[in-house]
C-alpha cells in the first residue's frame, strides 16, 4: 500500500485545504507566462493583462524553452507551473515568423490541460496611449460587464469556443448580488468577422436621463486589441464529461413513511396499532363512574321526598 503523508505544519495544511474541491468554487486565478522569444508588443500585451487581473494573478518573466502547448510532450512543464501555482487559467506568448505576436490562452482541469485555442494579436494599443479623466478609471476588485457583440460568437465553432475562454478569464468571481456602486467597467468583444474579434476595455460614464435609471456612455480607456483566431483545440469527450460532474450540496438521510408532493408538499404516514379498547380493563374509581353513582343517589333522594310528601298529603 502506499504510504499517506499528512502535514506537519498547520501552514502547510492550510495551503492544501485551499485546493481541494469546492462545491463553490472561488476566483480563478491566472497564470502568465512568456516563450523563448516574445516580441515588445506581445511583452505589453502580457503585462497589461496582468494588470487587469493583478487581484487573481500571477505572471512569470523568465523565457521558457519547452513549453509548447499544442505539441505532444510540451504541456508538461505547463501543467506543472499549473499545479504549483494553483492556476486554472493560462496566457502563454510567443512569437515567431510563422506566427508573430501569438497567444495561447488555455483552461487546465485538475492540473492538465483541458482545452486551448492560439490568437494572433493585431492593431493593439496600450492604456498609456487613451485620454480620459483619471475620475473614471475603475477601482480595483470591481466587478466588470462582458459584452459579446455578433452572430458569429453562435455560429462559428472557433468564435464559440472563444467567447467561453474570454468569460473564464475575464469575469473573476462568480458571485450571486452585486453592488451597482462597484460596476465601472465593460470589456466589449465585437465579432468582426468568422477569424477576427475586436476586444476593447471601457469605463462608464453615468449621465442624467431625466428618469430614475441614468444614461450610461461609454469611455475608451484601453487596452484595445485584435484577435486573429489560428488554432484551438477543444477537450477529450472523457475529460469534459469528468469536468462537467456536479456535486449535491448535502446528502439528506432517507426520513421512513415521508414523501413530497408537488401540489400538497410534504406529506408523512403514521401507523397507530389497534388499541383493543374493549378489553381494557377500567380502575374502579373512574371519574365517570363517580358521576353515575352521584347522578343514581341524588334520583334515589328526590324520589324518597316525592313518596313522603304523598304520604303526608293523604
Amino acid at each position: 500500500m502506499l504510504k499517506v503523508k499528512t502535514p506537519k505544519y498547520g501552514r502547510v495544511k492550510r495551503e492544501l485545504e485551499k485546493r481541494e474541491p469546492k462545491l463553490v468554487e472561488l476566483a480563478k486565478k491566472t497564470l502568465i507566462l512568456q516563450g523563448t522569444k516574445t516580441s515588445n508588443v506581445l511583452n505589453t500585451v502580457l503585462s497589461e493583462i496582468y494588470h487587469l487581473k493583478r487581484d487573481n494573478a500571477i505572471r512569470y518573466t523568465r523565457k521558457n524553452d519547452s513549453i509548447r502547448p499544442f505539441e505532444s510532450g510540451g504541456e508538461t512543464s505547463l501543467e506543472f507551473f499549473s499545479m504549483k501555482t494553483d492556476c486554472s487559467i493560462f496566457v502563454y506568448g510567443s512569437t515567431s515568423k510563422k506566427r508573430p505576436d501569438n497567444l495561447v490562452i488555455g483552461r487546465t482541469y485538475d492540473h492538465h490541460i483541458y482545452d486551448l485555442i492560439e490568437v494572433g494579436v493585431e492593431n493593439f494599443k496600450r492604456m498609456d496611449s487613451f485620454t480620459y479623466d483619471k475620475k473614471l478609471a475603475p477601482q480595483a476588485g470591481s466587478k466588470p460587464f462582458i459584452v459579446f457583440s455578433g452572430e458569429a460568437f453562435e455560429s462559428v465553432d472557433e468564435l464559440k469556443h472563444l467567447k467561453e475562454v474570454l468569460l473564464e478569464l475575464l469575469r473573476g468571481e462568480v458571485v450571486d448580488n452585486l453592488n451597482l456602486a462597484g460596476l465601472g467597467r465593460v470589456y466589449v468583444c465585437t465579432a468582426i468577422s468568422s477569424n477576427r474579434v475586436f476586444l476593447t476595455h471601457c469605463a462608464m460614464r453615468l449621465k442624467k436621463s431625466g428618469t430614475i435609471v441614468p444614461r450610461i456612455e461609454l469611455v475608451e480607456i484601453g487596452p484595445s486589441m485584435d484577435f486573429v483566431v489560428r488554432r484551438h483545440r477543444l477537450p477529450n469527450e472523457s475529460l469534459k464529461k469528468e469536468a462537467m460532474k456536479s456535486a449535491k450540496d448535502k446528502l439528506h438521510k432517507k426520513i421512513k413513511n415521508v414523501s413530497k408532493d408537488a401540489l400538497q408538499g410534504k406529506l408523512g404516514k403514521i401507523y397507530v396499532p389497534d388499541q383493543k379498547v374493549g378489553e381494557m380493563a377500567l380502575p374502579n374509581k373512574a371519574k365517570g363512574v363517580k358521576r353515575e353513582r352521584r347522578e343514581a343517589k341524588m334520583k334515589n333522594s328526590n324520589n324518597e321526598r316525592a313518596s313522603k310528601k304523598q304520604k303526608e298529603d293523604s
